[in-house]
């Protein structure tokens, strides 16, 4: 964007639509933002002109003997309900980077849905430092929710017909019909519907209520798109052929004997793949300053994986000399996926983790009033309280200390707001120098990469030291050992109790021979280091309740679920969508934050 100078914006003015609305007039084709970065001609699959997929085995296969770029992650402390601004700090942090003249790019999730129409927004960072297009990048982009969706409802097609012919006909009937009976246990089916909007009234549904040609009746529900094992599988597997294996492998429910029915079972685990065909390539799009973004993947690290799916980290770190990529919420949920999930499965190792920090949400865990979205900030988070900053820090610590865990070099960012004071930023700064973190303040929002060149330094720095990286488990950890090994050293629980349930799934998982095979997708609350949303800080003296444990066998992950938290969120009395609208003279979206 050498003819627009994205200062010129000022966001205390701008609402982040009307910031991206302006900026897009200068965009780079993206035949040309492809081009720089290196992606040859026939390896770039259009989607009108400013985004694309990218032919990922091609790139692979042509730069599987090029050196890897530097590798960042970028999480943050636990967040109040409003975000601290992981999306907009990966974005300035790529902006900065290249004000530096290094070869960046980013690799984001692709929003969901519910939050864009709910309370929480599209995502997309905000201010001067943002990924556009905003609206289709907000808007269901080039499909890939929508396959997965579709992909995941096939296969509960297949399973609630199969029931349906199985209880109106004989065996010898079925056998004409060239199906075999499966004898599926409708009390003990595993997967619900999915739509990737928020709705509590789906949670919990009755289908095929009428007639005998109407369905089974049974219990049902919805799960946001999302949550969904097929999003789990595009977010991990490494190649077609993975892919194909691992929508196999999908169980939907249980026989009355206690046998898994899977995909394969039903015979639709082709179909299921063949929807997910499309969405397999990584999406390219790019920053407000023109570095390029993958986005590929869902958001959401409290109930799902949370990560940019490691084909797009693999295309970006042989394309770039820095990548910087974004985990979901905070360092206890987000960065420990990217490290013990992610890390395992890719092998890649990342160089730097710079966790985002700001002075609104340290105020909270200090003991600050509650932070409610919709309602208006209390003044104890726009007037000076540095006191309250030092006691909120003890969260900070838990996260540095958990990046250091891994063996990864940590650079805490203060993503810093205009109501911000100098004393408060000095709180945070010898805080986190005194927990063996770098410290960068970063005006990203503000200013863009300009903004964000004092992190940008702090990562350049971080990702030249000697990198000692380890997992916080290995592969033949006991499951119990490996959710306690979590809930210990990672959310600083005192211990573990599992419901019955739970005991009865952990047995039963551990007589699998391929357990070892697995990695654990813990799900809990983003907004505490523990299971309950209202525990800020950092709480000592506490027991973490698993109440349940799911197997998604397709993408390989063990998911303990602590306490009570739902795979369908629900709409606020304020969502977004209220403010959402269509300018009928131009077409253009407004509203999109």
């Amino acid at each position: 964007m050498t003819e627009f100078d994205i200062t010129s914006l000022d966001p205390t003015k701008l609402q982040d639509w009307q910031v991206a609305e302006e900026a897009e007039k200068y965009m780079k084709p993206i035949a040309d933002l492809a081009e720089e970065w290196g992606i040859k001609k026939d390896e770039l699959l259009p989607y009108g002109h400013f985004i694309g997929k990218v032919d990922f085995p091609v790139i692979l296969d042509r730069l599987k003997n090029k050196t890897n770029g530097k590798y960042i992650d970028v999480t943050a402390i636990t967040p109040t309900p409003l975000g601290e601004g992981k999306s907009t700090t990966t974005m300035g942090l790529v902006q900065g980077l290249a004000k530096r003249n290094k070869n960046v790019s980013g690799a984001i999730r692709q929003p969901s849905g519910g939050p864009t129409f709910n309370i929480k927004g599209s995502a997309a960072g905000g201010g001067l430092s943002q990924c556009i297009p905003l609206t289709p990048f907000s808007l269901g982009l080039t499909g890939d929710i929508d396959n997965v969706t579709n992909a995941h409802n096939l296969a509960m097609v297949a399973l609630t017909s199969r029931l349906q012919h199985e209880f109106n006909y004989d065996d010898a009937t079925l056998a004409q019909k060239n199906l075999k009976r499966l004898d599926i246990d409708p009390r003990n089916v595993q997967m619900k519907w999915a739509m990737d909007f928020c709705a509590q009234s789906l949670r919990d549904i009755v289908i095929g209520i009428g007639e005998k040609m109407d369905g089974f009746m049974m219990r049902s529900g919805f799960a946001i798109s999302v949550s969904s094992e097929v999003m789990a599988i595009l977010a991990v597997f490494n190649s077609l052929k993975d892919l194909r294996e691992r929508m196999s492998k999908i169980v939907v429910a249980y026989d009355k004997q206690g046998n898994p029915v899977t995909t394969r079972d039903l015979e639709v685990d082709g179909a299921m793949t063949a929807w997910m065909v499309r969405a397999a390539n990584p999406n390219l799009l790019q920053t407000l300053e023109g570095q390029p973004v993958m986005v590929h993947a869902g958001p959401f690290a409290n109930i799902a994986v949370g990560q940019s799916s490691i084909v797009a980290d693999q295309v970006a770190l042989k394309l770039s000399d820095y990548h910087v990529t974004e985990s979901g919420f905070g360092a206890d949920i987000g960065f420990e996926k990217f490290w013990n999930i992610k890390c395992r499965l890719s092998g890649l190792v990342p160089n730097c983790a710079v966790i985002v920090a700001t002075v609104r949400a340290l105020k909270m865990h200090g003991g600050g009033p509650k932070v409610a979205p919709g309602k208006p900030l209390d003044s104890a988070y726009t007037t000076e309280n540095a006191g309250l900053v030092e006691n909120g820090c003890a969260n900070l610590i838990a996260h540095i200390e958990t990046v250091k865990k891994a063996g990864i070099n940590p650079v805490v960012c203060i993503n810093n707001f205009y109501t911000d004071t100098k004393a408060e930023i000095n709180v945070i700064r010898r805080i986190a120098e005194q927990a063996g973190a770098r410290v960068a303040l970063s005006q990203h929002w503000l200013k863009g990469g300009a903004g964000a060149l004092e992190l940008a330094d702090a990562v350049i720095e971080a990702c030249e030291d000697k990198v000692d990286f380890k997992l916080l488990y290995e592969d033949n950890t006991p499951v119990k050992k490996r959710i306690e090994t979590i809930a210990k050293e990672v959310y600083g629980a005192d211990s573990v109790s599992y419901s019955t349930e739970a005991n009865a799934k952990i047995e039963h998982l551990e007589k699998d021979p391929d357990i070892d095979k697995m990695a654990t997708c813990m799900v809990k609350t983003h907004l505490s280091l523990t299971h309950d949303p209202d525990l800020k800080g950092r709480p000592t003296g506490w027991t973490l309740p698993i109440r349940d444990v799911l197997i998604y066998n397709g993408a390989g992950f063990i998911v303990p679920v602590a306490g009570d938290i739902k795979l369908m969120p629900g709409t606020g009395s304020d969502p977004a969508f209220r403010r959402i609208d269509v300018d009928v003279e131009t077409g253009k979206i407004k509203g999109l934050f």
